[in-house]
Protein backbone atom coordinates (compact mmCIF):
# COMPACT_ATOMS: atom_id res chain seq x y z
CA UNK A 1 0.00 0.00 0.00
CA UNK A 2 3.16 2.12 0.71
CA UNK A 3 3.72 2.05 -3.42
CA UNK A 4 0.12 2.89 -4.25
CA UNK A 5 0.40 5.91 -1.85
CA UNK A 6 4.13 6.69 -3.19
CA UNK A 7 2.73 6.55 -6.74
CA UNK A 8 0.03 8.89 -5.97
CA UNK A 9 2.27 11.42 -4.68
CA UNK A 10 4.55 11.31 -7.74
CA UNK A 11 1.13 11.58 -10.32
CA UNK A 12 -0.28 14.04 -8.78
CA UNK A 13 3.44 16.32 -8.96
CA UNK A 14 3.59 15.09 -12.75
CA UNK A 15 -0.13 16.50 -12.75
CA UNK A 16 0.91 19.72 -11.07
CA UNK A 17 3.80 20.51 -12.91
CA UNK A 18 1.80 20.51 -16.25
CA UNK A 19 -1.41 21.45 -15.12
CA UNK A 20 0.40 25.02 -14.17
CA UNK A 21 2.38 25.07 -17.33
CA UNK A 22 -0.93 25.46 -19.28
CA UNK A 23 -2.81 27.53 -16.97
CA UNK A 24 0.45 30.16 -16.18
CA UNK A 25 2.17 29.48 -19.98
CA UNK A 26 -0.80 28.40 -21.79
CA UNK A 27 0.62 25.26 -22.92
CA UNK A 28 -1.31 23.13 -24.75
CA UNK A 29 1.07 20.23 -24.67
CA UNK A 30 0.89 20.26 -21.21
CA UNK A 31 -2.93 20.67 -20.66
CA UNK A 32 -2.96 16.99 -22.96
CA UNK A 33 -0.42 15.90 -20.45
CA UNK A 34 -2.03 16.97 -17.51
CA UNK A 35 -5.59 15.23 -18.58
CA UNK A 36 -3.85 11.81 -19.06
CA UNK A 37 -1.99 11.94 -15.95
CA UNK A 38 -5.36 12.56 -14.13
CA UNK A 39 -7.03 9.66 -15.65
CA UNK A 40 -3.61 7.52 -14.42
CA UNK A 41 -3.97 8.85 -10.82
CA UNK A 42 -7.76 8.39 -11.28
CA UNK A 43 -6.67 4.34 -11.75
CA UNK A 44 -4.24 4.60 -8.63
CA UNK A 45 -6.95 6.44 -6.58
CA UNK A 46 -9.80 3.13 -7.05
CA UNK A 47 -6.30 0.41 -6.74
CA UNK A 48 -5.57 2.64 -3.83
CA UNK A 49 -9.56 2.43 -2.41
CA UNK A 50 -9.39 -1.78 -2.93
CA UNK A 51 -6.10 -2.23 -1.07
CA UNK A 52 -7.49 0.07 1.70
CA UNK A 53 -10.37 -1.72 2.21
CA UNK A 54 -8.30 -4.99 2.21
CA UNK A 55 -6.25 -4.10 4.48
CA UNK A 56 -9.14 -3.00 7.39
CA UNK A 57 -10.78 -6.18 6.73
Amino acid sequence: MKELVEKVAALYADFSKDANAQLENGNKAAGTRARKASLEIEKAMKAFRKASLEAAK
